[in-house]
């Protein structure tokens, strides 16, 4: 079993495929170690055992939507394209989504995941209820003020088996891509250029002048659609794909097209393949007060990245409360690097990256490729000896602790 890009080889002893919470029960009592893996779209050993895996391929795909509260309660292995069909049939919606439908709601919220938007909280943030197996294989439930310790608990808790989540009023969304806007005028304009409409990505190959494409999802009768021009960028005509030269066909519809939530929010449509296929991905976290200093660093290695590099995506993430949230307490910007399949290249450069990025306290997505001993964890996260004190007393053997986690002092 190898993870989505193929970069990481799961050596496990055993994987287990759960039909039921029963078979997860018995699975942890028996393990010396064991960890949960949703869709695999995780680029290091995060999702790694040496002894147990649990998989959650066969698990039922429970989605029971409580229409009276707005709340839904949804089973490990749901993708969250999956989720979003049923919900949009009962009329709601979640406030966000990630750039690709494919991946599990419950892998996804536990290291962070996000989408984009100035007001939009990263995926965890929607979640009010959490149900486990600890490591004693017995049934824990999280909820109220646990769950900013829990939200984001990179799967060292226990075995997720459902989470609660809290949705809103279906809506719709329409998206228009621009291109080629100059990088200082938008850089000038960076409050409104990815503020002013509900979720906003940039796209940049780190080109000495241009941010290649800005990717605008209105949110329709709420936001102020975007004119002929933005900030130097024009309408594209044509549909667009991120990546120069890709096939379109697995992209969400563009030109100004209306339609619902879930078809416009991501970036890819759930029935196609995702992204780019061979790849390997870093993203960082700097607080939104420091973005315009930041991607000016940035910009500077331009000549080491773009041999590296397939694309560069700038999302915004609005503050939340949970411990070990990239947004914790700050509004945020995330520089994300998808970059070409080169592990020995991209692992040599990232060093650079970093201490490039290190006056600004850049947070390291937890799915996704850094140095493992590039970040102190107690000074980005003020909450984060609280949290392990959270661990511990859900797992003082450090049973879903493993070696990956160990490395980053947890």
């Amino acid at each position: 079993m190898k993870n989505w890009s193929g970069n990481v080889v799961f050596e496990a002893n055993l994987i287990v495929h759960p039909a039921s919470i029963a078979d997860i029960q018995s699975a942890v009592r028996a393990a010396d170690k064991v960890r949960a893996i949703g869709s695999a779209h995780s680029f290091n050993e995060i999702a790694a055992s040496p002894d147990v895996i649990i998989a959650f391929d066969h698990f039922p795909k429970d989605i029971e939507i409580d229409s009276s509260t707005k709340q839904v309660r949804v089973a490990a292995g749901v993708r969250y394209g999956e989720l979003a069909i049923a919900l949009d049939a009962a009329g709601l919606a979640l406030p966000n989504m990630g750039s690709l439908p494919h991946i599990t709601v419950v892998g996804a919220t536990s290291t962070g995941t996000h989408g984009s938007g100035a007001k939009n909280q990263n995926l965890s943030a929607a979640i009010t209820k959490i149900e486990l197996i600890d490591a004693n294989g017995d049934e824990q439930v999280i909820e109220g003020e646990d769950l900013h310790a829990a939200r984001v608990g990179l799967g060292a808790l226990g075995i997720i088996h459902h989470v609660t989540l809290q949705a809103i009023d279906a809506f719709r969304v329409s998206q228009s891509v621009y291109k080629d806007l100059h990088f200082e005028s938008w850089l000038n304009n960076f409050d409104a250029a990815m503020g002013n409409n509900y979720s906003v990505s940039a796209f940049t190959t780190w080109g000495d002048q241009l941010v290649d494409q800005l990717w605008i999802k209105s949110k329709v009768d709420s936001d102020e659609l975007p004119g002929a021009d933005f900030f130097t960028g024009s309408p594209s005509d044509v549909k667009l794909h991120p990546l120069e030269g890709a096939d379109t066909a697995s992209a969400t519809e563009q030109l100004g097209s209306v339609g619902p939530w879930h078809e416009r929010l991501p970036h890819f449509k759930l029935d196609f393949t995702p992204s780019f296929g061979l790849e390997l991905q870093s993203e960082y976290f700097v607080d939104i007060k420091d973005a315009k200093e930041a991607l000016q660093a940035v910009h500077e290695l331009r000549e080491q990245i773009r041999p590296l590099l397939l694309v560069t995506e700038l999302r915004t993430i609005a503050a939340d409360d949970n411990w070990l949230s990239e947004a914790y307490q700050r509004d945020s910007l995330a520089i994300h690097f998808t970059w070409k399949p080169d592990v020995e290249g991209v692992m040599a450069f990232l060093p650079i990256l970093e201490e490039t990025l290190a006056p600004f306290k850049a947070r390291p997505h937890w799915g996704k490729l850094f140095t493992d001993t590039g970040f102190n964890f107690r000074e980005l996260y003020p909450r984060f000896g609280e949290w392990r004190s959270f661990r511990k007393r859900l797992d003082p053997d450090r049973k879903f602790v493993n070696g990956q986690l160990s490395i980053w002092g947890i």
